[in-house]
C-alpha cells in the first residue's frame, strides 16, 4: 500500500481525480464518504452487538 504513495502513479490518480471531479467538489466528496463509512462502521458495531445475544428460538415449524 505504501509503495503506492510512493510511485508516480499516486500522482497520475490525483490528477484523474481532480480533472473528473473538479477542485471545488473534492472537499464534499470527501467529507460523503467520511460520512458514509462512519455509519457503516456504527451499523457493524450495532450489528456485532445483536450477534451476540440470543433471539427467542422458533419451536412451531411446519
Amino acid at each position: 500500500m505504501r509503495a503506492l504513495f510512493e510511485s508516480p502513479a499516486a500522482l497520475v490518480l490525483l490528477l484523474l481525480v481532480i480533472v473528473l471531479f473538479g477542485a471545488r467538489r473534492l472537499p464534499d466528496a470527501a467529507k460523503s464518504v467520511g460520512k458514509s463509512i462512519k455509519a457503516f462502521k456504527s451499523e457493524m458495531e450495532t450489528d456485532k452487538s445483536n450477534d451476540s445475544k440470543p433471539g427467542p428460538i422458533d419451536t412451531n415449524k411446519s
